[in-house]
C-alpha cells in the first residue's frame, strides 16, 4: 500500500488506522499516537509522488499526473481529513497536541505542492483540447489555484507566502481551540428556583449535569446553544439572563471573567489581519478582499457591499418598527421600561407568544429527532428519487449513526449524522466531505463519496430522544443540503465533483435551498410526529407557525447583514488603528437598530471569518439565499400547477442541473440551467415578508 518505502517501516504501520481507510474509516480505533508515523509515511509518499510528478521526463498529461500525484495526496489528504474531524467532534489534550504537531508539516507541503514551478509547468502545458469539458473545467480551476498559491512568485516573495500560510494555519487553529476552551470552560450551578421559566428538557439536561459534577440538587448551566439560547428566551430571572449573556459575549477574549481571559483571541485576530493583508498584496492585490472574490461568483468588493447596503436597506424600516413593538411591548405587559440587551431575546420570544399564541416549546415535542429524520429521508426520497439504508460501522461517539444512500440498485455514497452537543465537540453545524467521488486513475475504480453531517442539539432527557425545535430542523435541513451537494453528484473528477470547485458564493444554495420545506404542511407532516403519540404537527399550531415566520424576519436579516459588511469591510480596508471594534461600531453606526453593550465581544467568537474559510465571504450566506429562494420558487411554481411542492419531476430537474454537476461548471450556469432565467431577489424578499 505504501509504494517507495521500506519493509520495516510498513510492518510498523500494518495496523494503523489511519493508514486503512477503506471501505470506511475506523474511527473508533483511531488513537492520538496513530497521528504522527500515519500522516509523516503518508508525506513521504505524497513527497515521493511530487518529485516524480515534476520530473522533466513526466509526461504533461492530465491521467499520468493523476496516477502518479493525485492518488498519493488523495490518501494524504483523506487521512489528514480524519485527523482533523476527530479534532472537532472529540477533542482531547492528547489527541490536540497530536495534532498541532503535524499541522505545520501539513501545511508546509500543501503550500509547497501548490505553489511548485515546475507542477504549475505540467498542467499548463497539458493539450486541452485532449480534455473532456469537465477536465478542462478541472484544470482550468488547478491553474487558478497555483496562481492564488504562489506559484508564480520567486524568491524570497515564494519563501514569505509559504510562512504566511503556515502561521495562519497555526493561528487560526489556536483561535478555534480558545473559542472551544472558552466555551466548555465556562458553567454556573444555580439553585432550581432561579430557573423559573426554563423548558423542563432543559432543566432536566442541567439537573444530570449537576448530579454527574457531584452537585446534586442543584442546575449546571453551560453556554453551549442548547443550554444558552433557551435561558435567554425563558428565563425569567433576569440577573440570570445577564450572566450568561455576558459570559457567552465575551468568550476568548479580554473582558472574560477571571482566568478565562487567558484564552483573549485579540492577538490572534490582528495577526491573522495582517498576514492575510500581506498575502494579498504579495499576490498583487490590494486588499485580502480582493483576493478572497477571485473564485467566487461576486466581481468585487464593492458590488458586495452594495448589495449588502442595498439589503439593510430594504429592511431597515421593518426592524425598526420591530423594536417599537418590542419596547412598548416590554413596558406594558412585562414591566421593562428601559430593556438591556439580555432582555431583547425574552421580551422578542414572550411578543411571539402573546401574538401568536405559540411558543418553540409547543413544537419541539412534534419534533423528536428519529421521526424528523425518517421524514427527511422521505422528503428527500420523493424529490431526489434516492433511498437512505441505515447501517453498522465504526463511529467517534456512541450518539453518531452511519447511513447509506442509494438510487435503485446503485451505492451512491455514505454519510454520518454527529446530532448532539457535548464538551470537546466544536460549537454550531457544519457538513464535511470524508472523501470525494472519483473514477480513480490507478485501479479505475469508482469511489463513492462519503460526508459528515454534525450539529449540536440539546440531549434527550428522561429516555426521550432529543426534541428539536424547529430552528434545529432547518438546521439539519441546511446540513442536509450540502450533504446532498456533496453525494448526488455524477461527476467523475474529484477535483470538481460534489461540493469541490464550487463557487464559495455559491456553495450555500442547496443548503438553503432544503430549509424551504421545514415551512411546508406537507413537508412537516413527514417531518414531524409527537414523542408521545406520534400525531403529526396540528394544522392550528402549523398556521401559528406560519403567521409568524416573519416574525422579527428584518432584524435577523439586519444581523447578519451587519456580520457580512463587517467581514468585508474589516478585509477591504482594515480596522482602524488595528482595532476590530471600532470598525464593528461603525458598520453598526449604519446597520444596527440594537447595539450590545460596549464589553461585548463578537468578533473574538466569530470563527467562520478567523478559523472557518469564510474570511472575506461572510456575505455568501445572503448572496446565496437569493439563489435558494429563486430556486424554490420553482417548486412553488410546480405546486401551483400539480398540488405539491414534493414534485418528483422538479426535483430531477434540481438534481440533475444542480446537485449532479457540482463544480464541474460555474454556479451562475447551473442556475440557469435549472431556472432557464437569470437569478432574481424578489423571492427572497417575499420570503422574508419584505416585499
Amino acid at each position: 500500500m505504501l509504494a517507495g518505502m521500506n519493509t520495516r517501516i510498513d510492518n510498523t504501520l500494518l495496523d494503523n488506522p489511519l493508514l486503512a481507510l477503506e471501505p470506511l474509516p475506523r474511527y473508533d480505533a483511531v488513537q492520538p499516537a496513530h497521528v504522527q508515523p500515519a500522516i509523516e509515511a503518508l508525506l513521504h509518499e505524497a513527497e515521493a509522488a511530487l518529485q516524480a510528478a515534476t520530473a522533466p521526463e513526466h509526461p504533461a498529461d492530465w491521467q499520468a499526473l493523476a496516477r502518479t500525484l493525485d492518488v498519493a495526496t488523495e490518501r494524504l489528504g483523506r487521512a489528514w481529513g480524519v485527523v482533523s474531524h476527530l479534532n472537532a467532534v472529540a477533542d482531547t489534550p492528547e489527541l490536540r497536541a497530536a495534532y498541532n504537531a503535524l499541522l505545520p508539516r501539513v501545511t508546509e507541503f500543501w503550500t509547497r505542492l501548490g505553489a511548485d514551478e515546475a507542477l504549475y509547468a505540467k498542467y499548463k502545458a497539458i493539450d486541452p483540447t485532449r480534455l473532456d469539458a469537465v477536465q478542462r473545467r478541472a484544470r482550468e480551476l488547478t491553474l487558478q489555484g497555483f496562481v492564488l498559491g504562489g506559484a508564480e512568485l520567486q524568491g524570497a516573495a515564494k519563501a514569505r507566502f509559504a510562512a504566511i500560510q503556515e502561521r495562519q494555519a497555526e493561528l487560526a487553529q489556536r483561535f478555534s481551540e480558545h473559542v472551544l476552551d472558552a466555551t466548555d470552560g465556562w458553567h454556573c450551578d444555580i439553585d432550581p428556583a432561579q430557573a423559573a421559566g426554563l423548558p423542563d428538557d432543559v432543566q432536566a439536561s442541567a439537573r444530570a449535569a449537576a448530579e454527574a459534577a457531584g452537585k446534586a440538587g442543584q442546575l449546571r448551566l453551560s453556554l453551549k446553544l442548547p443550554v444558552y439560547l433557551p435561558v435567554m428566551q425563558f428565563a425569567h430571572d433576569r440577573e440570570l439572563r445577564a450572566r450568561l449573556y455576558r459570559a457567552y459575549g465575551t468568550r476568548a477574549s479580554d473582558q472574560a471573567e477571571g482566568e478565562l481571559a487567558r484564552l483573549d483571541n485579540t492577538a490572534i485576530m490582528a495577526e491573522l489581519l495582517a498576514l492575510r493583508h500581506e498575502e494579498a498584496q504579495l499576490l498583487g492585490y490590494p486588499s485580502f478582499a480582493h483576493l478572497s472574490l477571485v473564485p467566487k461568483m461576486a466581481e468585487s468588493p464593492e458590488q458586495v457591499l452594495a448589495f449588502l447596503r442595498d439589503l439593510a436597506q430594504r429592511a431597515r424600516p421593518w426592524a425598526e418598527r420591530d423594536v417599537a413593538d418590542m419596547r412598548a411591548f416590554a413596558a406594558s405587559a412585562l414591566g421593562l421600561s428601559d430593556p438591556q440587551p439580555w432582555d431583547w431575546t425574552y421580551i422578542a420570544e414572550a411578543l411571539r407568544q402573546q401574538r401568536y399564541a405559540y411558543s418553540e416549546q409547543e413544537i419541539k415535542p412534534y419534533f423528536p429527532l428519529p421521526r424528523v429524520l425518517q421524514g427527511l429521508f422521505d422528503i428527500v426520497g420523493t424529490l431526489f428519487e434516492v433511498r437512505f439504508e441505515p447501517m453498522e460501522a465504526p463511529v467517534w461517539h456512541p450518539s453518531v449513526q452511519a447511513f447509506a444512500l442509494h438510487r435503485d440498485a446503485e451505492l451512491l455514497g455514505h454519510f454520518y449524522l454527529d446530532p448532539v452537543a457535548r464538551a470537546g465537540k466544536r460549537g454550531g453545524a457544519w457538513m464535511d466531505d470524508a472523501r470525494s467521488r472519483w473514477r480513480r486513475p490507478d485501479d479505475g475504480r469508482l469511489q463513492t463519496p462519503v460526508a459528515y453531517l454534525v450539529c449540536n442539539f440539546g440531549e434527550g432527557a428522561g429516555g426521550r430522544p432529543p426534541l428539536l425545535t424547529h430552528d434545529d430542523v432547518t438546521t439539519l435541513l441546511h446540513e442536509f443540503g450540502h450533504g446532498l451537494h456533496h453525494l448526488l453528484t455524477q461527476v467523475d473528477e474529484h477535483d470538481v465533483a460534489g461540493i469541490s470547485g464550487v463557487e464559495w458564493d455559491a456553495v450555500e444554495l442547496p443548503s438553503q435551498f432544503l430549509e424551504n420545506f421545514g415551512w411546508d404542511w406537507e413537508a412537516l407532516q413527514r417531518l414531524s410526529g409527537h414523542v408521545d403519540t406520534g400525531e403529526p404537527l396540528p394544522r392550528t399550531l402549523y398556521d401559528k407557525m406560519r403567521a409568524a415566520r416573519h416574525f422579527q424576519s428584518a432584524l435577523q436579516l439586519l444581523r447578519q447583514v451587519e456580520y457580512a459588511l463587517f467581514d468585508m469591510r474589516l478585509h477591504l480596508e482594515g480596522a482602524p488603528g488595528g482595532d476590530v471594534m471600532a470598525l464593528l461600531e461603525q458598520v453598526r453606526d449604519e446597520v444596527a437598530v440594537l447595539r450590545p453593550p460596549a464589553w461585548h465581544r463578537m468578533p473574538h467568537s466569530f470563527s467562520h471569518i478567523f478559523a472557518g474559510g469564510y474570511a472575506a465571504g461572510y456575505y455568501s450566506y445572503l448572496w446565496a439565499e437569493v439563489l435558494s429562494a429563486d430556486a424554490f420558487a420553482a417548486f412553488e411554481e410546480a405546486a401551483a400547477e400539480r398540488g405539491s411542492v414534493l414534485d418528483t419531476a422538479t426535483g430531477r430537474r434540481f438534481r440533475q442541473t444542480i446537485l449532479e454537476v457540482g463544480g464541474s461548471r460555474p454556479a451562475l450556469a447551473s442556475f440557469r440551467a435549472f431556472r432557464g432565467r437569470e437569478p432574481r431577489i424578489d423571492a427572497l424578499l417575499r420570503q422574508l415578508g419584505l416585499a
